[in-house]
């Protein structure tokens, strides 16, 4: 079976949110569905179709997680030694050569990729001209708008 690359990080984030899934919603849409069904009629109970549907999504994305985790590849870059390239969860600063504007992403696996966060999927293009290059390179990517060179300014080992 196919592992996919997840940070620390991000392990812990879905472990997280499973536990809170596990412990909190699922009780809580339990007693939900016991209370609408003390109100009588199934058929027409709004409240119980709508906790029946909550569960549905709740038991859904449960079983997301834990098969997302059960597929993931914990990778703990401080564990990495430093050389300066970029790689899989190291935080990247680069420059739009032309524009001189800079961003700064981090690496990161397709669950946890935030861009508003500036957290960056390992498969998408800018990741993918990324990986393997040091500081001062210079990258060419291929975007819908044409294609942008970008100068990787510093690569940050968080």
């Amino acid at each position: 079976m196919t592992k996919f690359p997840m940070t620390v990080q991000g392990a812990r984030a879905l472990e997280e949110e499973l536990k809170h899934l596990k412990t909190e919603l699922r009780p809580q849409i339990t007693q939900a569905i016991a209370e609408a069904r003390e109100l009588g009629d199934l058929k027409e109970n709004a409240e119980y179709h709508a906790a029946r549907e909550q569960q549905g999504m709740v038991e859904a994305r449960i079983r997301d997680i834990e098969g997302r985790l059960q597929n993931a590849q914990i990778i703990d870059v401080t564990a990495i030694p430093h050389t300066g390239k970029v790689i899989f969860g190291v935080t990247v600063e680069i420059a739009n050569v032309e524009t001189d504007e800079t961003v700064v992403y981090q690496i990161v696996g397709d669950d946890e990729a935030d861009i508003k966060q500036g957290k960056l999927s390992v498969s998408s293009p800018i990741a993918r001209a990324l990986v393997g290059k040091e500081e001062g390179d210079v990258v060419v990517v291929k975007t819908p708008s044409g294609t942008v060179e970008y100068e990787v300014v510093e690569v940050r080992h968080i």
